[in-house]
């Protein structure tokens, strides 16, 4: 805890630097607040308008939180099939890629004619951008198992279900968090586009309508929650990392 303290405080200072620096050039270049408002208004704008757009932030939080564990399970469970299967994963993993190269823009307005205006496309759209990384995360630990502690296994006549949950798997923790927390970020992300395409409410929606009305100081009051919420779920999918995988080297190169 003590050594978390100790190095936080740089990035912390950083970002408050560059908000006075921010602040003091709206100030003296006297920048229109509708082009780019200062760092005070847009905190006085977000204080002031909470009740406004407070359920536009709760509805984008569930809707991140399920599309995550939906897309992140459904990730983990391909990579593990993958795995176990070889010959599926070399029929099925050129797919896996090419489901990444079709933007979602693009696909969004077809799952909103398919499925309407409901959940289901927004759903549909978060687990299409969290499953990917960690798909390929897992798959890559997997595949980085050491191989003479896998063939000393089968040597002590260990089957392959359970040099899988004995061995790979638990030498895989390392990569999956780190899907993980590259998923944890795009699920806000996705939530986001889903609400700009079609929703009743959300930050997507509250961005949109500040947008429309020429209120740029609301659309960063949105963007700062983005922000706030990808960082959250960052955290604590560390926090999970460090209470689940101990013993780990905090160095390269360290015993």
């Amino acid at each position: 805890m003590k050594k978390i303290l100790n190095q936080g405080w740089r990035p912390v200072l950083v970002v408050v630097l560059l908000l006075v620096l921010w602040e003091i050039s709206s100030r003296i270049f006297a920048i229109p607040a509708w082009l780019l408002p200062a760092p005070l208004t847009i905190m006085e704008e977000g204080a002031s308008t909470w009740a406004n757009y407070a359920h536009h932030l709760v509805s984008t939080t569930q809707l991140s939180i399920l599309g995550f564990v939906i897309g992140t399970s459904i990730g983990l469970l391909i990579a593990v099939l993958l795995h176990m299967l070889p010959r599926v994963r070399e029929a099925f993993y050129p797919l896996l890629i090419l489901s990444q190269n079709i933007p979602i823009i693009v696909l969004a307005p077809l799952l909103i004619i398919w499925f309407g205006f409901g959940v289901l496309p927004k759903l549909f759209i978060i687990t299409l951008v969290c499953f990917f990384p960690i798909a390929v995360a897992a798959l890559d630990g997997f595949r980085q198992t050491n191989a003479e502690m896998k063939h000393y296994m089968y040597m002590a006549g260990a089957s392959r279900r359970q040099v899988f949950t004995k061995l790979e798997l638990p030498h895989a923790l390392p990569a999956v968090f780190s899907g993980l927390k590259i998923s944890a970020t795009y699920s806000v992300m996705g939530a986001v586009i889903s609400e700009w395409l079609g929703a009743n409410q959300g930050i997507g929606v509250y961005m949109t309508l500040a947008q429309s009305s020429f209120r740029t100081d609301r659309v960063f009051v949105a963007i700062f929650f983005i922000m706030v919420l990808c960082l959250l779920f960052f955290s604590l999918i560390l926090l999970l990392e460090k209470l689940l995988i101990k013993g780990r080297p905090e160095k390269e190169g360290e015993a």
